[in-house]
């Protein structure tokens, strides 16, 4: 039997590299999966999602292996698959969906209703239905020939792997908040956190045609990246209004669309501010125009272990809603339903419209036995994404 390792989480930022069983086709529920295949990893990368984890603040069993941002080429295929085959080189979406549902076939993959036993949303390497994470050597992926994306050219496809890399959950929802925000042709965009998914929505907003794009950070080396790959920024930790700094590079204090690309560790403004999980929500508000949009794909979970108040541990937020309320703004949130968005993307990325995206991005590619160091690096605030290459792929196709 081929051995097998991967990353799990011990308990607040903790994880070790361990020998772990090798996947079987079969579901955390033990129900086999011959719907199913198994994958030789070839890249599966680090999200600030894994930090919610690993920092404690999303609840998690220790012993869980981490991951959902998931690369690999097939090795084993189930009876009932028809259309994936041995060898192919995939993509894996992030959400686990059956594609048999009212709610997979109405293309909400973020919410399937039988992935996860407890309520509508399952996802690999997260306390949702069991699924294991993928940040390892061989991995299982249920409902095969609906979810997985295959790339036309394994050798094209390697080539471009430092981009292609991003299907499996940041490019499509740093995507999807544009989308749902409205960014199109000509608009105005403030993007809410300079992580990789804020990075990943300043290139879709270019790729929509948006004519300013403003990200917004504390964090000082993720704006300089920013900066240095053509967006604007502002800077979060000084102790001038959002409205003021936007005003100095638009001329209007307001914008056509928001995104919340941060979630619910969010900060406060100024330099020592402290943590204030509504401060991006209010924020957005407050910016974007009468009228305009939001999209807030950013992670809010119930309950918060770690919140800074009594109503945060409980999920809940103060809201200006009266102001959202009065300026008929239009929000919507949620996971990404990954399958909506990844095959366009993948031909926009394969057809070079958007060569821009790897230097925003700033791909480190790294070993298996690296990922504790890199969790500790990105938990600090490193302006790089870390993607995990467990078998020397990249470097061997290189």
């Amino acid at each position: 039997m081929v051995s097998n390792r991967g990353v799990v989480y011990m308990g607040p930022r903790k994880v070790e590299v361990q020998s772990i069983d090798f996947p079987k086709l079969v579901d955390p529920r033990g129900k086999k999966c011959e719907h199913g295949v198994i994958l030789k990893v070839v890249t599966t990368n680090i999200c600030g999602s894994d930090q919610h984890i690993y920092r404690g603040r999303f609840a998690a069993p220790e012993g869980m292996t981490l991951g959902h941002e998931i690369t690999g080429e097939v090795v084993e295929v189930g009876r009932d698959v028809e259309f994936i085959k041995v060898g192919d080189l995939v993509s894996v979406p992030f959400n686990v969906a059956c594609g048999r549902c009212r709610n997979c076939k109405e293309r909400h993959t973020d919410i399937c209703m039988n992935t996860n036993p407890d309520f509508p949303c399952g996802a690999y390497g997260f306390n949702l239905g069991g699924w294991p994470g993928g940040q390892t050597e061989y991995h299982m992926v249920p409902y095969a020939d609906f979810q997985l994306l295959k790339f036309p050219d394994k050798d094209q496809a390697m080539e471009r792997i430092h981009d292609l890399t991003l299907l499996s959950d940041i490019l499509p929802t740093g995507y999807h908040g544009c989308v749902i925000a409205g960014v199109g042709t000509g608009s105005t965009v403030y993007i809410a956190g300079a992580g990789p998914v804020g990075r990943c929505a300043a290139a879709s907003a270019r790729l929509l045609g948006a004519s300013a794009i403003i990200v917004g950070d504390v964090n000082q080396t993720r704006l300089q990246l920013v900066k240095k790959s053509g967006y604007e920024t502002v800077d979060l930790t000084q102790d001038v209004p959002l409205a003021d700094q936007i005003e100095s590079i638009l001329g209007v204090r307001e914008v056509d669309c928001g995104v919340d690309a941060v979630g619910f560790e969010a900060h406060g403004h100024g330099k020592d501010a402290a943590e204030q999980p509504e401060a991006v929500l209010n924020d957005l508000m407050s910016v974007v125009r009468f009228g305009g949009g939001m999209g807030i794909p950013g992670i809010y979970t119930s309950p918060d272990l770690g919140g800074p108040t009594d109503l945060a541990k409980q999920g809940k937020l103060i809201l200006d809603f009266g102001k959202a309320w009065i300026k008929s703004q239009f929000a919507m949130w949620g996971q990404c339903p990954v399958m909506k968005y990844h095959r366009l993307l993948m031909q926009a990325i394969l057809g070079g419209r958007m060569d821009y995206l790897s230097e925003v991005t700033n791909i480190e590619f790294i070993s298996l036995d690296q990922a504790p160091e890199a969790y500790r690096t990105f938990d600090q605030g490193a302006p790089k994404k870390f993607v995990i290459d467990p078998h020397n792929s990249t470097k061997k196709a290189a």
